[in-house]
């Protein structure tokens, strides 16, 4: 058997790519350990983190509180089952309740089986209305470019014909709506639908942020029939945005909401949450889970909800965030190349005018070691730790503007040559 720690790249690579489900296409790079907002490869090379795990490492890498949870949760209890008590799902629960407005939680392992236990609180939630005399149906009315997972309810509810297409059929009962177009909301939304589903702040999908009109229309519209408001805070929630969700900064509360990748800083939990209201409708037996919210994944959340509060980083995510699209928008005055910067805390975009040139970035950023990635094609997406500090910042924007001017120019000189047109001095 090969030791683990001799394997370098190489050796990784081909034992993947012999017993690995090719599921993933992988970045050449080997990380062996992580430290505040840096990755260290198998060469100890550092990689300024700019992605955390798709938005998991909050707390960024080595982070005291989560260690010290870590190592005293796994000595004193690691799993029990939800058929017993244990403190920890009622301290996150505490905590969790507090700082979304939500009344109560169901805990679960990641995102998308946060999100099925959405869609299903919300049919058992409108069945139940209709043993009261209600008149309400069971579809689901979800945002195009929307992405809620990869079961197979939040597949059916994610937009990207990429996503679902290859498994169909998918769950019935779903119909998109064009992406802040209120007059399309109005026009498909009626009685037969149960649930009006949103990311605040759309995450693969570009990092879009709702309009509030379009929020509050849908907000209307799901209180004027008893339909559920459903908003996914898996990436954009527990304060990436400078507040604990997203939906804070629009002043409109959802019925159930949804939580994940930052909320256990790396340790799998996701959370479910939802008004009293909507917790009638479920009852013991009727849902579960083995492994969700078990005393080690809770006790992790708990350090980082505290670390968050006690390090004031919802304050300082929302003044390096702004910082850091102050910067971006600087770079886009500079580059035709960026058409629009947006986002929100440390939750932001740069939409490039070419898929090619996204791509291309994103791989001189990885030259000079910065981790970024492209989503919807053409977006660069930034999600960093929230420990980020502007000199990162600045470290960022230097290489983008070099990419940019480097690749932009030489697309410039190309086109000129062909056409054999002139570029304007």
């Amino acid at each position: 058997m090969t030791e683990l720690k001799s394997m370098n790249l190489e050796a990784v690579r081909a034992i993947e790519a012999r017993l690995l489900l090719p599921t993933y296409d992988r970045n050449p790079v080997l990380f062996e350990r992580g430290e505040s907002v840096y990755l260290f490869d198998e060469s100890g090379e550092r990689y300024l983190d700019l992605l955390s795990g798709i938005g998991v490492n909050a707390l960024g890498y080595s982070h005291p509180a989560i260690e010290s949870a870590i190592a005293s949760q796994s000595r004193a209890l690691i799993h029990t089952s939800n058929l017993f008590f244990h403190r920890g799902q009622a301290e996150l629960a505490l905590r969790l309740t507090e700082l979304t407005g939500m009344d109560r939680v169901f805990f679960a392992n990641t995102g998308t089986e946060a999100w099925e236990a959405a869609m299903k609180l919300a049919r058992a939630h409108a069945g139940m209305l209709r043993s009261e005399g209600k008149t309400i149906g069971t579809k689901f009315l979800a945002l195009e470019q929307s992405f809620h997972g990869r079961t197979y309810g939040s597949v059916s509810t994610t937009h990207k014909a990429k996503y679902r297409e290859p498994f169909g059929p998918v769950v019935p009962g779903v119909e998109f709506v064009r992406f802040n177009d209120v007059e399309d909301l109005r026009a498909k939304f009626s009685s037969e639908v149960c649930a009006v589903l949103v990311e605040a702040i759309q995450g693969e999908g570009g990092i879009r942020p709702l309009s509030q009109e379009f929020f509050a229309v849908a907000r209307e519209l799901t209180e004027s029939t008893g339909a559920l408001l459903i908003v996914d805070e898996i990436q954009a929630g527990v304060g990436r945005t400078g507040k604990w969700c997203a939906y804070q900064h629009y002043g409109i509360s959802p019925d159930i909401t949804t939580l994940a990748k930052p909320l256990a800083g790396g340790i799998p939990l996701g959370a479910m949450l939802c008004t009293e209201e909507v917790s009638r409708a479920i009852h013991p037996g009727m849902h579960g889970t083995t492994f969700g919210g078990g005393p080690l994944a809770c006790a992790v959340a708990v350090a980082v909800i505290d670390t968050i509060e006690s390090s004031d980083l919802l304050d300082h995510v929302t003044e390096v965030g702004d910082y850091f699209q102050n910067q971006l928008r600087s770079l886009a005055d500079k580059h035709d190349a960026i058409v629009d910067v947006r986002g929100k805390g440390l939750m932001l975009a740069a939409e490039l005018d070419s898929a090619d040139l996204a791509k291309r970035t994103v791989q001189e950023m990885l030259k000079r070691r910065i981790l970024i990635n492209c989503t919807s094609d053409t977006v660069l997406r930034f999600l960093p730790p929230f420990i980020l500090q502007k000199e990162h910042v600045d470290h960022a924007i230097t290489a983008l503007d070099e990419i940019l001017t480097e690749n932009t120019t030489k697309t410039a000189v190309g086109t000129a040559h062909q056409t054999g047109g002139q570029l304007r001095g």
